[in-house]
């Protein structure tokens, strides 16, 4: 008997809890005095490099900012799942975030894929959703009205930007004008990456020699790099992910293929090195900021993080860190965290000084910030060049 008593009165101690909890939508947000974020991320799977990286920017700005006293007078708490690197883990878990945790806002994907299928929840939920480093246009314009999503914003360049970038580099700077294109074909980053760089280089007088495709995974691109050797360009251009780009350099220096080879932000993790070893020194790749800028604030950025994580900060951890400090600046600006309150403080971010430049959110909700251009020197990327919008 004393053990049913006991039973019922723990029951209604929890029901009695889980009735003064806030809803995501109530001024102050979270529970029990915090503010809750959601984060997604690739934290398993073939893209763990990617998820690993951001979270961790995440986890150092999470720290900053609670450290000096959080958000509206309360602590800032970070829910954290992994996607495994499935695109179709991502709708359950966000919907999670939102309908179960009642987190107040959510920190988006690295991969532009992923982050749209969280969009789209976070947009049917009237949830803001920052992403770090997805470059796709998809993300924040809706591909088939061409209207801007209200709720959705990122803290990082697009592929239109970085495309037009990437090929006056090329052109302009490496003076190329016969390249070859090797892309993955089920990737809308790399497919849009391909599209913007190809509209750009020819309009420039460029020449894409030959372009091939495989699909992200594979393990073989012997035949589409020997079709590559036979047309002789002066360099390859590879829009995807570094653990297929490392795989690519090593095999396409196996066939004797000396050409320079570059990429866009999808080659910026440290496990680059670690998976193509020499056959990547000397490749060239579009970044988010530069761990050699002497800035003061990024070098307190790169040493914090040095020395908690054991390796240099990428571009990804870098924008995630961004991402985290502009979505809490404006909760605080907001002065509570009602959906809508928070998506027209992000709207109206103007100057703010990230560790990858100084970022303003324009009227397509994306980032207006240049593009660094890094070279892989001795297992490090190394500052080349600054593009300019």
């Amino acid at each position: 008997m004393r053990s049913t008593l006991l039973k019922v009165f723990f029951a209604i101690l929890c029901l009695a809890a889980v009735g003064c909890s806030k809803k995501s939508g109530e001024t102050g947000g979270g529970t029990g005095g915090e503010i809750v974020i959601g984060e997604f991320g690739s934290l398993s799977g073939e893209n763990a490099a990617f998820g690993t990286s951001s979270h961790h920017g995440v986890e150092l700005a999470l720290d900053e900012i609670n450290g000096a006293g959080g958000v509206l007078g309360k602590k800032v708490r970070v829910i954290t799942e992994d996607n495994q690197s499935r695109t179709e883990q991502v709708t359950t878990i966000v919907k999670k975030l939102i309908n179960q945790d009642k987190v107040v806002a959510v920190l988006g994907e690295v991969a532009s894929t992923k982050s749209m299928a969280g969009s789209a929840v976070c947009e049917a939920a009237g949830i803001p959703m920052v992403s770090p480093s997805s470059t796709n246009p998809g993300v924040t314009v809706d591909k088939r009205t061409g209207q801007v999503k209200p709720f959705t914003f990122r803290v990082c360049f697009t592929d239109v930007f970085q495309g037009n970038a990437l090929a006056r580099f090329a052109h302009d700077n490496l003076h190329f004008t016969k390249v070859a294109v090797l892309l993955d074909v089920k990737q809308d980053y790399s497919t849009g990456l391909t599209q913007y760089f190809t509209d750009e280089f020819t309009r420039l007088g460029g020449t894409i020699a030959v372009q091939e495709a495989y699909t992200g995974g594979d393990t073989d691109f012997r035949a589409q790099l020997t079709s590559i050797k036979n047309v002789g360009p002066q360099a390859i251009f590879i829009p995807g992910y570094f653990n297929d780009a490392a795989n690519i350099a090593r095999q396409s220096r196996s066939l004797g293929i000396t050409a320079p080879l570059f990429g866009g932000d999808g080659w910026s993790d440290p496990a680059l090195f670690r998976l193509g070893g020499p056959a990547v020194e000397g490749c060239y790749v579009t970044d988010h900021y530069s761990a050699e800028n002497q800035d003061p604030a990024v070098q307190k950025f790169v040493t914090t993080y040095q020395q908690r994580f054991g390796e240099r900060p990428s571009g990804l951890s870098a924008c995630a860190y961004d991402a985290m400090k502009i979505l809490c600046d404006a909760i605080g600006r907001a002065g509570n965290t009602t959906p809508t309150g928070i998506r027209d403080a992000l709207a109206a971010t103007q100057n703010f000084p990230g560790v990858t430049g100084s970022i303003t959110i324009n009227a397509e909700h994306n980032a207006v910030k240049p593009a660094t251009v890094v070279q892989v020197q001795n297992g490090e990327f190394r500052y080349v060049a600054t593009i300019a919008p």
